[in-house]
């Protein structure tokens, strides 16, 4: 999915704002003791801003959730030599309503260097987004299948589809960017209105401004005192109209 030129320019950036900023793991169980996570990469580089509106990508994740999906967050996830498996997780068991039910997180992982079994590939339990419970947190029984792809490739998966990073046994880091969204009326993980600067989100074309939330879902969820973010925030845009002034025609 992703040219070669362009997962280099993602992977050289991402070393060198884990330099810069002094990124380190975590060291919890979940992010992991030798992994190494950035978030809020679009407030951090310009090369990031093509990451969500990938054409080629996006188009799916609207055809789990709908066009007016959001962005949830967008992080980098290294996982380094030596690094043990993350607890098998589903990423919208956070949300209390009854399972399964219908999308409300579709999440796609970029991969920057190939993924093997060997190096931490992602680790799917296929199917597992229908059953009606989340995956007890820590069980270590629970048998999986390695999303193992080449660099360049990108691996899009149902919210809750229960999965986690794999164990790397390798000598090489596994890199990838963890693009995530959710349906435009599901708070998102990372909030996106307070963690980019403005002067950032002016600089953005109107597709990733509504991504990140300066657009409303189905012309009521998230306006400002009957604007959009867009106009009540950053002063441009005129063409929002709220649901009930298009039900008048």
């Amino acid at each position: 999915m992703v040219a070669p030129d362009h997962v280099k320019a993602l992977a050289d950036t991402l070393l060198s704002l884990e330099e810069r900023l002094g990124i380190v793991p975590s060291k919890n169980r979940f992010e992991g003791a030798a992994t190494v996570r950035i978030y809020n990469l679009l407030a951090r580089d310009r090369v990031f801003e093509s990451v969500p509106v990938h054409p080629a990508v996006l188009p799916v994740v609207e055809g789990v959730l709908d066009p007016g999906c959001l962005i949830s967050s967008l992080s980098s996830i290294s996982i380094l030599p030596g690094e043990d498996g993350q607890p098998i997780h589903a990423d919208d068991q956070l949300i209390p309503i009854p399972r399964p039910h219908p999308p409300l997180v579709c999440n796609t992982m970029w991969a920057l260097t190939d993924f093997t079994e060997e190096n931490g590939a992602t680790r799917i339990v296929p199917g597992s987004h229908q059953l009606p419970d989340a995956p007890p947190y820590g069980d270590s029984a629970i048998e999986t299948v390695p999303a193992e792809m080449k660099a360049g490739s990108v691996l899009v998966w149902n919210g809750s589809l229960w999965h986690g990073g794999g164990a790397n046994r390798t000598g090489e880091r596994r890199v990838g960017i963890a693009m995530n969204y959710c349906a435009g009326f599901i708070r998102q993980q990372e909030n996106q209105q307070l963690g980019i600067p403005i002067p950032t989100v002016r600089r953005f074309d109107k597709r990733l401004r509504e991504l990140v939330g300066y657009g409303t879902y189905h012309s009521l969820i998230g306006h400002i005192d009957k604007q959009s973010p867009e106009q009540a925030v950053l002063g441009e845009g005129s063409d929002f109209r709220s649901v009930w002034d298009r039900a008048d025609g």
